[in-house]
């Protein structure tokens, strides 16, 4: 399937948006700071030549709409670009770049569950559907709606471990500290239009559509995107000390397609009752699409952040927090019993009306194109445009 089908779908379709773009110009070969107004992105690099630069400011919106600029793409050509895949031209890139890349996992009941499935499996798919019977005939009924940390939650964790199914991620799902973590190097994420890696010899795998924050180096919230936490259950089910080797590979981590700076019009409360929406496209004509509502999350986003930065943890260059997926699919496709895992060539779509499609396509992370430009490229790049 080619992703230009997606052209139409790239920008948000809730009225007005203030959106951040980064986008590669071959001319200047290296990263721009973008904004998009009406029907072009204008290049606001001269004024913040990094995205985390622009976020540090009061004013951030007020430029992405009115500061002058003496440079700027067509949008459609923009997309048509990033979309084809094509190089040469100008593309999205992941719309952050110095910021830390955190993620935060557990923080749905269906996930926390089939989390334990993985664990109590071992990584073998095989196992998963019985293990699913048993969890549902021991619970009784759904943990959505225990607070984590709470009493009741206690009152569960002392009945679980009572008939021995007590779990390391029911603990961090419905215990009083949640899991959070570091998902990728920074400026190593992808955007919408690039391969997305998964490891050749995993066997069990999908992607994990999310909402991503962003926050300023104090830690407020001033953005909201979309990503693709892409997951190997067969690795992180066999132990969870493979969570690094799980999660952190190349091109394993998308973001996109834009930022859209909170406002008076868009907040942290309204990104956190977005609706996620997921689509997998197979070249065997598999389909598969799912709705992950951010409301039912077990922490609010606000929670979340006070985990990540406080006195405790700074991040003097902000940092973009994933905060989790209550998406693991349990459809088989292969074969019964099986489940879901991906096949090369899966076009993956990620969407929310205020957000945007983030669109890419599946490959093997040892084939994906490397990330070759990192922090020192960065620093030489802008040194050597004279915006340093």
């Amino acid at each position: 399937m080619e992703l230009t089908a997606y052209t139409d779908d790239v920008l948000p379709r809730t009225g007005e948006a203030t959106l951040i773009a980064r986008v590669h110009d071959p001319g200047a070969g290296g990263p721009c700071v973008g904004a998009v107004r009406e029907d072009h992105v204008v290049d606001l690099t001269p004024i913040c030549p990094t995205v985390s630069d622009l976020l540090e400011r009061g004013d951030a919106a007020e430029l992405a709409g009115c500061a002058r600029t003496s440079r700027s793409w067509p949008l459609a050509d923009l997309l048509g670009g990033t979309l084809r895949g094509d190089r040469s031209a100008p593309r999205l890139l992941a719309p952050v770049d110095l910021q830390v890349l955190k993620a935060a996992g557990v923080t749905f009941a269906r996930s926390m569950l089939e989390r334990v499935v993985e664990e109590r499996a071992a990584g073998d798919p095989r196992q998963a559907e019985r293990l699913r019977a048993e969890l549902a005939d021991l619970l009784g009924g759904s943990l959505s709606g225990v607070r984590p940390g709470s009493e009741q939650a206690e009152q569960v964790k002392q009945a679980l471990l009572e008939r021995g199914m007590w779990s390391q991620y029911l603990e961090v799902g419905i215990g009083p500290d949640p899991e959070v973590f570091t998902k990728a190097p920074v400026l190593s994420a992808v955007g919408t239009g690039a391969q997305i890696g998964v490891l050749a010899r995993s066997a069990w795998n999908n992607p994990e559509p999310e909402l991503v924050v962003v926050a300023d180096s104090r830690g407020r919230p001033v953005g909201a995107s979309l990503a693709n936490d892409v997951n190997l259950r067969d690795f992180e089910g066999r132990s969870a000390l493979l969570l690094t080797e799980a999660k952190d590979n190349n091109a394993s981590c998308a973001l996109g397609p834009f930022l859209r700076l909170f406002d008076e019009r868009f907040g942290l409360d309204e990104a956190a009752g977005a609706e996620v929406r997921l689509r997998i496209t197979g070249t065997d004509g598999f389909q598969l699409e799912a709705v992950s509502r951010v409301g039912e999350i077990s922490r609010h986003p606000r929670e979340l952040l006070g985990h990540v930065h406080g006195r405790h943890h700074a991040y003097p260059d902000g940092f973009a927090l994933l905060t989790g997926t209550m998406f693991a699919p349990t459809e088989d496709r292969d074969a019964p019993g099986q489940g879901f895992t991906h096949h090369r060539g899966d076009v993956v779509a990620i969407s929310a009306p205020e957000l945007g499609c983030l669109v890419n396509e599946v490959t093997s992370a040892e084939d994906a194109p490397d990330w070759s430009f990192g922090i020192r490229d960065l620093m030489h790049n802008l040194a050597a445009r004279g915006l340093l």
